[in-house]
């Protein structure tokens, strides 16, 4: 091969996957041609998730445009570069990357990029709430559906109880409005609340919780996601939490799934389960809810008018029969961030109409008249009007998915075999998919 020595390759592998700085290199579309362990590490992707998915797929690049995809565009290479973006599992990951162009036969045939993992270095994982709001209560969190009231009605006993306490349910389903609820029961001006956001790698994030808990100070802490921690490291929190009972502290976890199939797949340390286990509480996904929907609207269009002096108030009778016909992937937080895009775009308007409502939402939730046929909403009624092609196929795929998924009860492990995926894909392309293609 053009004067390379073949057999040389598995020595250029080994240095490649043992090297301490993440390695990720791209071809010309974008797509990984190679992911080394450290940068799977800082990631926290596995390698058969990213193969068929281009860079812009896998990550939102919020705050500034990927370093690699600069490289690819324009050819040059971005030295010691600071970038900060999100997994798909809305892990924040920031890195110093040095990223190179590669050329071959004067065509630049892809880049590859070098990258310093600074995740740690760059924020306190343990973050206290923020201060700029009033405090979460219990009896402030929407709850006109039976779940949610014994939900909240749990919750003040997990406050009396004083035992940890498991939060388990979809993202968005609002586990840390009540972890903040508990915390704000029994109000205590010594007592803080502390986030501790899991991520797969960060071994540097359970060190500082270790330092953390040998303070005699009372708080609540609130281990988000314990899933998205490594096994390594759920042994780590386990024991860590075990040697801090006896302490006047709550200590609240959350996860995403059921817990017998966590650990069944191995994303669960059984043994950390047992710690949360003898009170745990299920949220209820938004669909199964949606009692609640417009009370939470109603909620927050009176929370906006207080403190920005907007018109809104209600919604019409159209907009509410969208919202109760619509599946709501990312639950309640999916209901927040589509509130939060039309109410930064109205002016005087005192009601919520369908026309306000962003495209992409009505692409997805028209509602089938009574006693027509369910047609996907990326179906042209009338065969006259079509959808760029890119936006049909997200949308095909979206209709797709959801129906594996009411076939098989929202069961995201029976879904995925029943699409010949890994677990991992689906709920990757259930998040893509819930953002409107964006990773």
């Amino acid at each position: 091969m053009n004067g390379i020595d073949e057999s040389l390759f598995p020595f250029y592998e080994f240095a490649v996957q043992q090297a301490g700085i993440g390695i990720h290199a791209v071809n010309s579309e974008g797509r990984t041609i190679i992911y080394n362990d450290k940068m799977k590490e800082i990631e926290g992707l596995d390698l058969d998730d990213i193969r068929e998915l281009s860079i812009l797929e896998l990550f939102n690049f919020r705050q500034q445009p990927s370093t690699l995809m600069e490289v690819l565009q324009s050819g040059k290479e971005q030295l010691n570069v600071k970038q900060t973006y999100w997994n798909r599992n809305e892990t924040e990951i920031t890195t110093i990357n040095n990223t190179y162009p590669i050329v071959h036969e004067d065509h630049l045939i892809g880049a590859i990029e070098l990258s310093h993992d600074v995740t740690a270095l760059e924020k306190f994982v343990l973050q206290p709430l923020k201060k700029d709001r009033d405090p979460i209560l219990l009896d402030q969190i929407v709850a006109e559906s039976d779940s949610m009231r014994r939900i909240i009605t749990t919750a003040k006993k997990a406050v009396r109880a004083k035992l940890p306490v498991l939060l388990i349910g979809e993202a968005g389903t609002g586990k840390d409005l009540v972890a903040q609820g508990i915390h704000n029961e029994v109000p205590d001006a010594d007592s803080s609340f502390y986030t501790l956001y899991c991520n797969r790698s960060d071994s540097q994030a359970i060190d500082r919780l270790s330092a953390k808990l040998t303070d005699d100070m009372p708080f609540t802490l609130f281990c988000e996601r314990i899933d998205f921690l490594s096994i390594k490291l759920q042994r780590k929190l386990l024991e860590i939490l075990e040697n801090s009972e006896g302490h006047a502290r709550q200590i609240i976890a959350s996860i995403g799934e059921d817990p017998v199939e966590l650990i069944a797949s191995g994303n669960l340390l059984k043994e950390l389960y047992y710690f949360f286990a003898s009170f745990t509480i299920r949220f209820p996904p938004l669909r199964e809810r949606k009692e609640d929907i417009q009370p939470f609207v109603k909620r927050y269009l009176a929370r906006r008018k207080e403190s920005f002096g907007t018109a809104l108030e209600d919604m019409t009778d159209d907009v509410h029969e969208l919202f109760m016909s619509y599946s709501w992937p990312g639950n309640m937080r999916e209901l927040e961030v589509l509130l939060d895009e039309v109410a930064s775009l109205a002016s005087s308007e005192p009601v919520i109409t369908v026309d306000m409502l962003p495209l992409h939402f009505r692409s997805k939730s028209t509602a089938p008249e009574d006693g027509a046929p369910s047609l996907p909403s990326f179906l042209p009624p009338g065969g006259n009007e079509f959808l760029p092609l890119d936006k049909f196929l997200r949308e095909a795929e979206s209709y797709y998915i959801q129906r594996a998924l009411d076939l098989h009860d929202g069961n995201i492990t029976r879904t995925a075999n029943a699409l010949s995926m890994s677990r991992q894909n689906l709920q990757y392309r259930l998040r893509k998919n819930k953002n409107g293609g964006e990773a």
